[in-house]
Formats: C-alpha cells, sequence, structure tokens
C-alpha cells in the first residue's frame, strides 16, 4: 500500500506528464542477435516389450430364458368429434353516468402582511483564538511510599 501510494505522488504524475509531451523519436533499427544452434542428443532405443501368453476363458454356461408370454393389445374407443357447446351470450350491462359535480367556488386563501425585511449588524472583528503549539508536561508520579509512623514496626534494639 506504501508503494502504490508513493507511486501515485504528484511528482510521479507530473514526470509522467512530461514523458507523454515529448516526442517520439523513430525507433532504432532492431538486429536480432543468431542463436546458436544446439546439438540434437540421441536417445537410446527403449526396449521391447515381452509379449505375454493369451489367457483362455473356460466358456460360459448356456442357461435357457423361458420366453415372455405375449400380452394382448388393447384398443381404446376413439374419441367423440362432438364440438363443444357455445357458451350463451352475457347480457349487457346499461353504461351508468354519473351526476355532475356541485359547481361551488373554492375559498380563497387569506394573504398574509408583507414583513419588513430585516438586517442583521455586522459581526464583530475579533481575531480568532491561538492554538497553542507547546504541550504542558506531565507531572511525574512519586515512585516511593511515605511511611506512616503508627503503621510502621519499633525500630530494632
Amino acid at each position: 500500500m506504501i508503494v502504490a501510494l508513493s507511486l501515485s505522488s504528484i511528482d510521479v504524475s507530473l514526470a509522467a506528464r512530461c514523458l507523454l509531451d515529448t516526442p517520439v523519436a523513430p525507433p532504432p533499427a532492431l538486429t536480432l542477435p543468431t542463436i546458436p544452434s544446439l546439438p540434437k542428443a540421441t536417445l537410446p532405443p527403449l526396449p521391447s516389450v515381452p509379449t505375454l501368453p493369451k489367457a483362455t476363458l473356460p466358456p460360459l454356461p448356456s442357461i435357457q430364458v423361458p420366453s415372455q408370454p405375449t400380452l394382448p393389445t388393447t384398443t381404446l374407443p376413439p374419441l367423440p368429434t362432438n364440438p363443444l357447446p357455445t357458451l350463451p351470450n352475457q347480457p349487457t350491462l346499461p353504461k351508468s353516468t354519473l351526476p355532475p359535480l356541485p359547481s361551488t367556488q373554492v375559498p380563497t386563501l387569506p394573504t398574509f402582511p408583507n414583513v419588513p425585511k430585516v438586517t442583521l449588524p455586522p459581526l464583530p472583528a475579533n481575531p480568532l483564538p491561538t492554538i497553542p503549539t507547546t504541550i504542558p508536561s506531565i507531572p511525574t508520579i512519586p515512585t516511593t511510599i511515605p511511611t506512616i509512623p503508627i503503621l510502621s514496626p519499633p525500630p530494632s534494639k
């Protein structure tokens, strides 16, 4: 991620832009080096595969399969060719008309009186408070515990 951020800096972008703005020089004529030919490796011949004797299997016993009985063929009766009955005509309903809406006047909304425009006084030109740049020092915590005379043992003799 650091590499990606460092490569995306403005300097790299400007350098890439400058490279894109430079005119392109014609490419030099390419001369391909000749590749030396390698010696051909000769492999020893493969050993011949020994021939295996042919295995003979005993003949399978023949089993008589009983013949299947034949089923009688059934024929279906032909379908009737009667056309389907037609549906009776549906009675048409009379068109219904709605009575006209009463023409009542929409009451007008009351108008509001014009409110005078109020201008605000300018803001005082007080400077912004300054932020301190030094960090106050942190007081140190004493590492020794003071002795309390009541809880301390009597002096040894």
